[in-house]
């Protein structure tokens, strides 16, 4: 601990000489002097744990998601009205199905019973014809099973089938075919194969409009009995609407453009005149 002395008043009076025996001394000092020189510490730092006299902390018995809290509470409250409009909002995200739902195919006064009367709704091309049979109208797939030909093309035989114009195949009001003309009379009865038969899309009355639902999936044959279509009483009130005026146009747009027309009645006059009461132009 002298040489380290030494070397302290040769650093403050002279730092050349002091450089000079630091490099001395790491030079020419054997490993073993070092050891014996520092083998004990020079100072010790205390780090014992002193116990503290807070109360402990109780041990929860949940093993995952612990949440403490003095104000929470596990407990389902009341919904208020912020509560039903997030959940309207959360609704609002579904996918809606387009194919799962009632829509308006024609006015009854728009269809002949003699005749069957192609339609398109909902991008599908459908055949409504009138069943004399059942006595009510019948919404098809437009296209025969045999070979696709058009079955709105076709007639309504004298037994009230509905007959493809191509072979003759008819078809009764539940898609099944009852007769293939060219079919031996006494061979097998291929007219009853399903795949003899026609896609038959859910369809009712009301309001003297026919509606279809748009799929001929067989789970939903019988879903009139589970959801109807709307009811609107003043189309069925002579006094509040006109039995004569219920038409259907068919016009090469989109309804974008059939809505700026409808909020547009200064072309009536003009572009109604005649037609629509009321509708003279202006002088």
């Amino acid at each position: 601990m002298q040489s380290c002395n030494s070397l302290d008043i040769q650093f403050t009076e002279d730092n050349s000489s002091t450089m000079e025996a630091l490099r001395i001394v790491s030079t020419v000092a054997p490993p073993s002097l070092i050891r014996a020189q520092f083998s004990k510490p020079i100072f010790t730092l205390s780090f014992t744990h002193k116990r503290s006299n807070l109360t402990p902390f109780p041990k929860t018995k949940l093993n995952k998601f612990n949440a403490i809290s003095p104000t929470f509470s596990t407990q389902p409250e009341a919904k208020t009205d912020t509560d039903t409009d997030t959940e309207n909002l959360d609704h609002q995200g579904e996918k809606f199905d387009w194919f799962s739902h009632w829509y308006a195919l024609s006015p009854v006064d728009d269809l002949d019973k003699r005749a069957p009367r192609a339609i398109k709704a909902m991008g599908l091309d459908v055949v409504v014809w009138w069943d004399k049979n059942e006595n009510e109208w019948k919404v098809f797939d437009d296209r025969c099973p045999h070979r696709l030909a058009p079955l709105s093309e076709g007639r309504i035989d004298q037994w009230g089938r509905l007959q493809c114009v191509y072979h003759g195949w008819c078809f009764g009001g539940s898609g099944d075919c009852k007769f293939i003309p060219q079919a031996p009379r006494d061979g097998p009865a291929v007219h009853s194969s399903p795949k003899a038969c026609v896609g038959v899309y859910p369809s009712t009355t009301q309001n003297r409009i026919v509606w279809f639902w748009p799929s001929t999936d067989p789970k939903y044959k019988d879903i009139l009995a589970k959801k109807k279509p709307p009811y609107i009483p003043e189309l069925d009130d002579p006094s509040y609407f006109d039995r004569t005026v219920m038409y259907t146009r068919d016009m090469p747009y989109g309804y974008e453009v059939l809505v700026e027309n409808l909020v547009d009645p200064s072309h009536v006059p003009y572009s109604h005149a005649g037609i629509m009461p009321n509708a003279s132009p202006p002088r």
